[in-house]
């Protein structure tokens, strides 16, 4: 993200503002620049007496404003960061008034995580006026590719597509559980390595054969045994592999699907990348698609998805007659393929 290399630019450079309000539903970059700060902006000699770590739960925002009026030690700047600032939430008003007279010779970082600050609040307009806000959104499924692919360039690494797939599908958005597993990867890899299904199976576990994503392209093509062979498989391993999950996974395919045939309708010719970015999903994917909508027209996928609303239903025990996981699958995966 363009904005987070600024602000470690800037503080490279010795810009440095006195407060730094971390904000939004993606803890990742809000750790990001907050470990970045807590670890360059003093030297280990001066972060004894000029940094400190507190926490919302157990401050107040007079506590903070105390400690931010404070003169630093032996050094330019005093550091305090405020982690899960968030519980702060319903009195950071009252930092407004440290603006009055802005300490500068601290740095202030809150760390904000899962909520935002109301931007027609004075508080949000002074603390953009002093110093710096940053807000970190959730990236899409079809935007994780992406930023994998750079975070591994920076390592000097790559990724294969597929296996990209697979930690998505297995870790879903979080860009810290993706970025530990990618840290785990590159200490046993050598640098240059291409990471592919085989290095995602042997070491962080998941299996490049039977997941969601082989599923999904096993219905996609109408290969009846591998479906089921899945869905034997995903009966047989219920907690890591959830009803509620594979069900919804397959429903966002199939209304993917009914999205794709509505592009596609009365023109076939349609860039394969305008598809793409039409309906928010990874290149890479769109050939499921394109398989997908000569096995399934229209009408059948509108079918498909109330077969699978149905689903939903009876998972929760409602005129299923308590039937098995496998059950479950079977019958939905028989429907669909008749």
């Amino acid at each position: 993200m363009e904005e987070v290399k600024k602000i470690i630019s800037d503080i490279k450079k010795k810009d440095i503002k006195p407060v730094y309000f971390l904000m939004g539903d993606e803890p990742y970059y809000i750790d990001r620049i907050s470990q970045y700060i807590s670890d360059n902006v003093l030297n280990e000699d001066e972060k004894s007496f000029n940094q400190m770590v507190l926490y919302g739960k157990d401050v107040t925002i007079n506590d903070i404003i105390s400690n931010a009026r404070r003169f630093p030690l032996m050094a330019d700047y005093q550091v305090i960061i405020v982690k899960e600032a968030q519980d702060l939430a319903r009195t950071i008003e009252q930092f407004d008034s440290y603006f009055t007279n802005v300490q500068v010779t601290t740095i202030l970082v809150f760390c904000f995580k899962y909520k935002t600050l109301d931007k027609r609040k004075k508080v949000y307009k002074n603390i953009e006026k002093h110093g710096v806000i940053f807000e970190s959104k959730k990236l899409k499924d079809y935007q994780i590719e992406g930023w994998l692919k750079k975070l591994l360039a920076a390592k000097k690494y790559a990724i294969d597509l597929k296996a990209t797939a697979m930690l998505v599908e297995f870790l879903g958005t979080d860009l810290n559980r993706i970025a530990n597993e990618i840290d785990k990867l590159t200490i046993i890899l050598p640098e240059g390595t291409t990471i592919s299904p085989d290095h995602i199976e042997e070491n962080i576990g998941i299996s490049k054969e039977f997941n969601n994503f082989e599923f999904i392209k096993a219905i996609a093509e109408k290969n009846t045994f591998k479906a089921y062979q899945i869905a034997k498989y995903f009966a047989d391993n219920t907690k890591n592999n959830p009803l509620v999950v594979t069900t919804s996974l397959i429903y966002n395919f199939f209304s993917k699907l009914l999205q794709y045939h509505g592009i596609t309708y009365k023109n076939n010719n349609v860039n394969p990348k305008d598809i793409a970015r039409d309906m928010k999903v990874s290149e890479y994917f769109l050939k499921d698609y394109t398989i997908g909508a000569k096995n399934y027209p229209m009408k059948k996928c509108s079918e498909n998805v109330n077969l699978l609303r149905d689903m939903d239903v009876k998972s929760k025990g409602v005129g299923a007659n308590a039937l098995s996981h496998h059950d479950l699958l079977i019958e939905l995966l028989g429907k669909f393929f008749n």
